[in-house]
């Protein structure tokens, strides 16, 4: 569920708790319908704002140690490297 959706239960189930008259729809308690759809319409969006958040603590970083030794002057070169690694 997307926020666009999920505000629009909320709207939906707004105007069937309080904007319409009961007894509109017969053997149906619309108020209980409205406010169902209130919460899951909430519940959609808590979620929906949960999942597009910005990923904290989701990459970490790599370092990596090279060492190689230089065949004409015998030199030991060490080189460190480091990265972020999406996990």
């Amino acid at each position: 569920m997307r926020i666009g959706s999920a505000i629009f239960l909320i709207a939906i189930g707004a105007i069937l708790a309080w904007a319409i008259a009961p007894g509109l729809i017969p053997n149906v308690d619309q108020a209980m319908i409205g406010y169902i759809l209130m919460v899951v319409g909430v519940i959609g969006l808590i979620a929906s704002l949960v999942l597009a958040s910005p990923g904290r603590g989701r990459t970490r970083r790599v370092s990596e140690s090279r060492t190689v030794v230089d065949p004409n002057t015998g030199e030991t070169i060490t080189r460190n490297e480091s990265r972020d690694a999406g996990i």
